[in-house]
């Protein structure tokens, strides 16, 4: 195997996308659209990736800036132009060259593993993924000769009658010799209506010299797909959810409805989870084995157990353990660490707390700040009062303890081990281990009053 090279076009900046966010920017199921790219080229053993930047270069390098080299084009003036930027990392190095567009995110690591080794079987100086659609129009088509080898690349615009009918089309991704790649650019002219470089052009040098051109077709055409606008990015991204969907489906996922589950490129899930419709997972998410999430639920960055259930409800950046039961309509925020068999129930907000093993929220409760042991009770109603308008203080409630419903625990505090609080209690002093806590004002009954009022 040669050595390998890529070089990644993303200085356009989309003024179609009609956006302040740059084009390659743009996320698809939770993934910048170049991320995609850089994914997919990996796995090809590149030795070196060099990203050609221009609009919000800044912002671009920020999103990738551990994964490449980055090259400036202060102008566009095309894509052979373009390329050429990147001639003083590359040009002297001897093996095989890609050039990808950074708004080509369907195109699979497959694809790109299968140009390469045809391109280098070959010995073709040049080598252009192609694709057959049913309708050509606005492509490029590909005119072959006889013996296969491509001949030329003719626009839509300067093609005959013949040529228009000529399905298999130019997706604008490329294998060359390194070497031959940057001695060609070096004859490429602008003397065009646009006055642009463009890389194809690179290709007529090539055949002009009796170099070997040729192509690689990829039999799926949903995989060149170029994002040029909202529609395109729309198009894209239901393609990438239902690959992303299939995977899962034929790892053991059960998904209700394919069409209106949608899955992160990072999540991971194991065997026997059924995932109800409106589920949105993303980020570094895993789910345990015979987890049941949704319908109509949000999970991001979390570590789900084994046989949990999680409905309709919000879940960041948490740990949740095994068999526990979220929801309906629970919210937990970042830095949560639930642990196994543990019950959060409808209406209840949970942040930046640990709840133990076999302890129960059960519903319409805040608890903030805190930490749980085991086979604690909370009561409906019940609020860990956290923040004095400052600072944020810590509420703790040891195992074994019963919090009455509507109780008020002013943090910091501490609940012993064992302990009792009655239903309604404003709690603002820690608690002895098995102690009952009572914290009300006396009832006062004004006879008559009710009437006398109405």
């Amino acid at each position: 195997m040669e050595n390998r090279y890529a070089v990644i076009l993303a200085a356009g900046q989309g003024t179609r996308m009609k956006s302040k966010l740059y084009k390659v920017l743009h996320p698809i199921l939770d993934r910048p659209m170049i991320q995609y790219v850089i994914e997919a080229l990996k796995p090809t053993n590149v030795e070196q990736l060099v990203t050609v930047v221009g609009h919000g270069a800044d912002e671009v390098k920020k999103a990738i800036d551990d994964e490449v080299d980055f090259v400036m084009q202060e102008e566009q003036l095309g894509t052979a132009h373009a390329v050429m930027q990147a001639e003083a990392l590359l040009e002297n190095k001897r093996g095989t060259t890609i050039v990808v567009c950074g708004d080509t995110p369907l195109i699979t690591a497959e694809t790109y593993q299968a140009i390469f080794d045809y391109h280098e079987e070959k010995g073709a100086k040049a080598t252009i993924l192609t694709t057959k659609v049913a309708n050509p129009v606005g492509y490029g088509r590909i005119i072959r000769d006889e013996t296969g080898h491509v001949e030329k690349i003719v626009e839509q615009k300067d093609a005959n009658e013949a040529e228009q009918r000529i399905n298999e089309i130019n997706t604008g991704t490329y294998c060359f010799d390194n070497e031959a790649l940057f001695a060609a650019l070096k004859q490429v002219s602008n003397d065009n209506a646009q006055e642009e470089y463009y890389l194809t052009d690179v290709i007529e040098i090539m055949k002009n010299a009796g170099e070997i051109v040729t192509a690689y077709v990829t039999e799926d055409e949903d995989e060149i797909i170029g994002i040029n606008d909202r529609v395109a990015l729309a198009t894209a991204s239901n393609l990438m959810k239902r690959r992303i969907n299939e995977i899962h489906l034929r790892n053991g996922v059960t998904l209700m409805d394919i069409d209106n589950t949608y899955i992160g490129p990072d999540v991971t899930i194991d065997s026997d989870v059924t995932i109800y419709p409106g589920t949105v997972l993303t980020g570094e998410t895993h789910i345990g084995a015979s987890s049941i999430i949704g319908p109509n639920t949000e999970i991001v960055d979390c570590h789900i157990g084994n046989n949990s259930l999680i409905r309709q409800s919000v879940v960041t950046n948490s740990k949740i353990g095994s068999n526990v039961n979220i929801g309906p309509f629970a919210h937990i925020r970042p830095e949560t660490n639930i642990g196994d068999e543990v019950r959060v129930g409808n209406f209840v907000e949970v942040k930046k707390s640990t709840i133990d093993n076999r302890s129960k929220v059960s519903h319409l409760s805040y608890i903030g700040d805190a930490t749980l042991g085991t086979n604690v009770n909370v009561g409906c109603g019940s609020i860990t009062v956290n923040y004095d308008g400052k600072n944020k203080h810590e509420t703790v409630i040891e195992d074994d303890s019963f919090i009455g419903c509507n109780t008020n625990l002013i943090a910091p505090v501490t609940v012993k081990k064992g302990s009792l609080i009655a239903a309604g209690s404003t709690i603002n002093e820690d608690v002895p281990e098995d102690a009952l806590a009572i914290a009300r004002t006396p009832q006062v009954n004004k006879e008559g009053y009710a009437k006398k009022f109405k």
